[in-house]
């Protein structure tokens, strides 16, 4: 076992899980209460045919008084219509409260999660949220559904049980009530062992359910690398370990089931010899030690029953301590009601002196200060891992500086309201995701009530009918799991038209036009050029036709900006840019300026 699985095999902090539980209790407060006041009269009518027995056996057997037996018959018969009736009506009671409850917990987590920073995704596999969001809440049937209501019933029917008990032979009673105490530590030491596996399934679980996702949805690299076998043995550890888990607590779970049959054994013993005595000395009658009998093994099978309950609740608990792990976590809109409300913004950027780190003591931007006036275009050039992502990444707010500031229109991007200043930007990434469903509610997705005009419109500008067209079903084809049905330049087309659908103030091209042809690229140009217009954008792109039109150019090398201009200022410094175009852009350059020098371009930069 690794050091990292080591340090996540934690116990349960009940105190923080017992907040979440109080709250999902009170939500469902009334339907508790009915199941509880159903589980009390289930109980009841469940003492009615052991109690009988005494009247039974000594009325109509030993005193052959058949006139009672009617009003008996009568009264179990009634009882068990009770019982049948209140058990059908709490299962649709606590059943429906317990699936609206996972249902309402389902909910919460996941808004939780969505509005986490995007700095937690990139550490926590998908699997593992998927896991918070759907597997954990299911314990909550365990306390919302039948769960507390069988422990409360199972409490108060022992209470009732023992007192009659008491009352018919205090001595016997006794005995039985040491047995179950020693049953009692027995279970406790039990729990105690069981709650680090119940906590410990829900991590493996997650981290297996992490793992196969991504070996789905990166099938394709998969199998281009022959690599099937190899995540076939990945599975099979995380499968393997899940199993010892579950081998574990079933074994748990099953010593405790064994040693209540023990228990039950003992109890019954101990009522056979000394009520055995009781009867032959006059101090009990026989129908007294029948129902005696039938009423112990009516309180010791609740008892006995908490023991799978309390494993039920422990699960449950567990479940929930993950959640509230995940729900302690600030979200990016925590501090919206005391940040300021954003209007509709001009796009005036300026960086003052921004540094930025993921790790401490490891700066990824170093004192970088610039400013991009609204309605121009910034390029960011630099060479790989110079801090352009991370910079983008700033001004996208999906980072806040270590250092210095960023103004928008004179306000500190820090202390602004995050849905105010997002719902103003658009963006076009490199690897753009889209979702499982139509080419329109894809597009759409920028802007959802958008007419099939203002659709058409964009996908004209980012020249999508002219695939769109081909298809039978034109916009309304199912693009499939991340546009997995389209090229990789298609669903740039898709992307860049749903961010012209956004019609935003600023703009985010992160090599918009990477995955286009060199025919496509030049068709979507006028687009980008028309879209970027009025609008503040920054961009980062190789492709030269993408960069030539920016009003400045900054060039960022280990963090820092090291050069700054437009293209022509900076290709005359004869600097760091100068350096990166000769590398990186000649052939780009020969194929927009000088088309019939392509073939030597590329065998130069070859």
């Amino acid at each position: 076992m690794s050091d990292e699985t080591k340090k996540k095999k934690k116990k349960i902090n009940y105190s923080e899980a017992w907040v979440e539980a109080q709250a999902i209790v009170w939500r469902n407060r009334n339907r508790l209460l009915l199941g509880v006041g159903l589980m009390l009269v289930s109980r009841a009518a469940g003492f009615v045919l052991p109690l009988s027995l005494k009247p039974i056996v000594d009325g109509v057997f030993l005193n052959k008084d058949l006139t009672i037996l009617p009003w008996i018959v009568t009264a179990v018969a009634v009882a068990t219509v009770v019982q049948a009736v209140t058990a059908f009506a709490l299962s649709q009671v606590l059943g429906v409260a317990a699936q609206r409850a996972i249902m309402e917990l389902r909910k919460e987590v996941q808004y939780h999660v969505t509005r986490l920073p995007t700095s937690y995704f990139d550490s926590t596999k998908s699997g593992v949220l998927i896991s918070r969001v759907m597997t954990d809440p299911e314990g909550v049937r365990n306390l919302v559904g039948t769960g507390l209501s069988q422990l409360a019933g199972g409490l108060l029917t022992a209470v009732a049980g023992l007192i009659y008990l008491f009352w018919k032979n205090w001595h016997i009673t006794a005995i039985i009530l040491l047995i179950l105490a020693t049953f009692g530590g027995v279970m406790a030491y039990a729990f105690a062992k069981l709650r680090p596996l119940f906590r410990t399934r829900g991590e493996i679980n997650a981290q297996v359910t992490g793992r196969l996702t991504e070996t789905l949805g990166g099938i394709r690299v998969v199998k281009a690398y022959t690599a099937e076998r190899r995540e076939d043995i990945v599975f099979a550890h995380g499968i393997h370990n899940f199993f010892r888990n579950v081998a574990q607590s079933m074994t748990g779970v099953s010593a405790v089931g064994s040693f209540a049959t023990v228990v039950i054994g003992a109890a019954g013993i101990t009522v056979m010899i000394l009520g055995s005595r009781a009867v032959h000395s006059g101090e009990m009658t026989f129908g007294d030690l029948v129902a005696y009998i039938a009423v112990t093994a009516t309180v010791t099978g609740p008892l006995i029953g908490i023991a799978n309950i309390g494993t039920q609740i422990t699960e449950a608990f567990a479940g929930l301590d993950r959640i509230r792990e995940i729900r302690r976590m600030a979200t990016e809109t925590a501090g919206d009601a005391n940040r300021e409300a954003l209007d509709t913004i001009r796009g005036d950027f300026e960086f003052q002196n921004v540094s930025f780190e993921y790790n401490a003591g490891i700066p990824v931007l170093k004192g970088v200060s610039f400013s991009a006036p609204a309605g121009t275009t910034t390029a960011l050039v630099g060479p790989s891992g110079s801090g352009k992502s991370t910079l983008i990444g700033i001004i996208m707010a999906f980072h806040y500086p270590s250092g210095g500031r960023v103004l928008v229109d004179g306000h500190d991007l820090s202390q602004v309201r995050m849905h105010d200043y997002r719902s103003q930007m658009g963006v076009v990434m490199q690897d753009n995701f889209l979702f499982e469903g139509t080419i329109t509610e894809n597009i759409r997705y920028s802007k959802p009530h958008a007419t099939m005009d203002e659709v058409r419109y964009a996908g004209r500008i980012a020249h999508c009918e002219e695939f769109v067209n081909g298809f039978e079903k034109g916009y309304e084809t199912v693009v499939g799991e991340r546009g997995v049905k389209l090229s990789g330049g298609q669903r740039q087309r898709v992307a860049i038209a749903r961010a012209i659908l956004a019609d935003p103030r600023i703009l985010i091209l992160d090599e918009a036009t990477a995955s286009l042809d060199s025919e496509s690229e030049e068709k979507i140009q006028d687009g980008l050029r028309s879209l970027r217009q009025g609008r503040t954008s920054f961009v980062i792109a190789h492709r030269l036709s993408t960069i030539i039109s920016s009003d400045q150019i900054l060039v960022l090398d280990k963090g820092e900006i090291v050069e700054r201009g437009t293209h022509r200022e900076l290709l005359a410094l004869g600097g760091r840019y100068k350096q990166l175009y000769d590398k990186q852009y000649r052939f780009e350059m020969n194929r927009f300026i000088n088309p019939g020098e392509e073939l030597v371009a590329q065998n130069d930069s070859a």
